[in-house]
């Protein structure tokens, strides 16, 4: 007979249970999601603060980096003027009024500084000599930087505001003779290079004036305002954004500005430099994403704890014995078909095994075949070297400086010799390879090399920057081999910067658990990564390469037991990375 609706027993079990869950299993609940609140609200707060302050430091380093920079390039290009108002030659070119080498000269000195520009002003305002020809013969008798330098007796600097947009910063001094003034020697300082590295970074950068007046920045639009009416240049945010911003307001504390709409935290610091000061805003969304990422794991353990005691707390019982019978029966089934596909993977790793000898022995013969055929691809190199060193020596001799063509006639041998060295790789590409391998500073290697390309390098107005461990860098190698696949990638560098309006090519040797040579330019990039290092793949016109250098290169540096790789770089240009193992790691390896 069935009890009623509504017994004692009825009653009490929904006192001691709500859905199956006893009294303590909910007090256990309760204070599982209490604990929960608590501590994302807590973690949110100290992590936001710890992150937040991480990413000012961080900007505030970067700042200060930034600072030297900016201070280094206007003392180097102050102290110009100074050197040029006592030069004898330029005093004497003003005097006479000779200027026909003159423009050439302060060409080659901008090349040297790195100045955006030089001019030479005679007594009357006239431009006389200068590195932009466009600006020869103009007049500047009005202009404020030949009238403050004549006034003054020291150098003056002048920020100016161009026409074009941007500003300029010119440093200016008189050049004199005893008591009379000849003329005005105006240096302008290129800073208009550090917003275009800045532009690599995600922080929006700025560099004020002592009056507050933006002079560089990220933002073209920022030049010449106050940084007030720099941030109050956004877009009038929609009804979505100005929800998510009141969202971000109350889950954070106040940013310290708004970017185009989006908070960002402030950071600030000093240019020791006529009270400039530099500003970046760094945006609050990677602190946002780091924080949301720990709290997105910490809400998940405690939602797979409240899960764990659900489970726990579960008055449900039911058989599974059928289901494991018939699960039994499926593995046992998946079993067999798993020894089955092992053997039958067996056999064909065998056969693989013999098909990838075989293979082996033909790459060997092609392999041969294509170094043969780069012969001369690779002999290029030190002919244009040895054709420059006899033109040079044949002007030399004609000089009567007899000394210095016998250096060059020295250094013709030493090409002759290296010419020598390559033919003979053929010999031992032929062989396992590693009997000419003995321990190399990568440093020497390097400077070698640019010594081979010294005369391509100058003749393209290339820029090259080494930056090299103060301890030897040494690997186990050949040494004749690592400076060609070093003077493949520079040459291939010097041909990717032709178009460059300042061609510019980096050299990094860096030390770890592997020896790494960085050879970056500032050129066009890589079109086709995939099949870059594939033998007769060239970019070049027909004529120009036959497409062997970097198949070849990569070969060597495999048979040294590294890798080469190469990729676009963020800022612009080309990326090769040379990684070879540490001498210590290829003694290892050996043994």
């Amino acid at each position: 007979m069935k009890p009623p609706p509504h017994t004692p027993a009825t009653q009490e079990e929904t006192r001691d249970g709500f859905l199956g869950i006893p009294l303590w299993g909910r007090i256990v609940v309760g204070l599982l999601m209490v604990v929960g609140v608590a501590v994302v609200w807590v973690l949110n707060g100290w992590l936001t603060e710890s992150f937040s302050d991480n990413t000012r430091n961080r900007a505030e380093m970067r700042l200060t980096l930034y600072s030297g920079n900016i201070q280094s390039e206007l003392q180097r290009n102050s102290v110009v003027p100074l050197l040029l108002s006592r030069d004898p030659e330029l005093i004497t070119a003003l005097r006479e009024g000779n200027y026909a080498a003159t423009s050439q000269r302060l060409m080659d000195l901008q090349g040297e500084i790195g100045a955006a520009s030089i001019e030479l002003l005679d007594g009357y305002g006239r431009t006389v000599a200068a590195t932009d020809r466009n600006r020869l013969g103009m007049n500047r008798l009005n202009d404020q930087v030949f009238v403050d330098a004549r006034r003054a007796t020291d150098t003056v600097f002048l920020v100016r505001e161009r026409d074009s947009g941007g500003f300029s910063f010119t440093f200016a001094r008189t050049v004199r003779q005893a008591a009379d003034f000849l003329g005005v020697v105006v240096v302008e300082a290129d800073l208009s290079k550090f917003e275009r590295s800045w532009a690599g970074f995600a922080d929006a950068v700025a560099l004020a004036d002592s009056e507050g007046r933006i002079i560089l920045a990220t933002e073209p639009r920022w030049r010449g305002r106050t940084e007030a009416e720099a941030l109050a240049l956004r877009d009038a945010p929609s009804a979505i954004a100005r929800a998510l911003r009141a969202t971000a307001d109350w889950a954070q504390d106040r940013p310290d500005a708004f970017l185009s709409g989006e908070a960002v935290l402030r950071s600030e610091i000093r240019v020791p430099f006529r009270g400039w000061k530099l500003v970046s805003f760094t945006r609050y969304d990677s602190v946002r994403e780091r924080v949301n990422g720990i709290l997105a794991l910490v809400i998940m353990g405690f939602a797979l704890l409240l899960a764990l005691t659900f489970y726990i707390l579960s008055r449900r019982a039911w058989s599974q014995s059928a289901s494991f019978q018939r699960e039994s029966a499926e593995l046992r089934a998946l079993n067999m078909r798993l020894q089955r596909e092992v053997s039958a993977r067996e056999k064909v790793q065998k056969d693989l095994a013999v098909a990838e000898q075989t293979l082996a022995q033909s790459s060997k013969l092609a392999s041969l075949g294509e170094m043969s055929a780069s012969v001369s691809h690779e002999l290029n190199q030190p002919l244009a070297a040895m054709k420059t060193y006899l033109a040079g020596a044949r002007l030399l001799l004609n000089r009567k400086r007899v000394d210095e063509a016998l250096a060059s006639f020295q250094r013709i041998d030493d090409l002759i010799e290296r010419m020598g060295a390559i033919t003979r790789t053929l010999k031992s590409f032929a062989r396992k390879g590693g009997e000419a391998f003995a321990p190399v500073d990568l440093r020497d290697c390097l400077a070698e090399a640019l010594s081979l390309m010294e005369p391509q390098l100058r003749s393209a107005r290339v820029l090259v920057t080494r930056t090299l461990p103060p301890t030897p860098a040494m690997v186990m190698g050949d040494r004749i081999r690592i400076e060609q696949v070093i003077i493949n990638l520079v040459r291939n560098a010097i041909d990717a910067t032709r178009k460059a309006n300042a061609p510019q090519i980096d050299l990094i040797v860096t030390e770890g658990d592997e020896v790494t040579l960085t050879v970056r330019d500032n050129g066009e990039g890589i079109a086709d990564l995939d099949n870059l290092f594939e033998p007769f793949h060239t970019t070049k016109a027909a004529g120009e390469g036959v497409g062997l250098g970097l198949a070849i290169s990569s070969g060597i540096v495999s048979d040294h037991g590294g890798r080469l790789t190469a990729q676009n770089s963020a800022e612009g240009g080309a990326l090769f990375e040379v990684r070879l193992p540490r001498l210590e790691a290829a003694a290892t390896a050996a043994q």
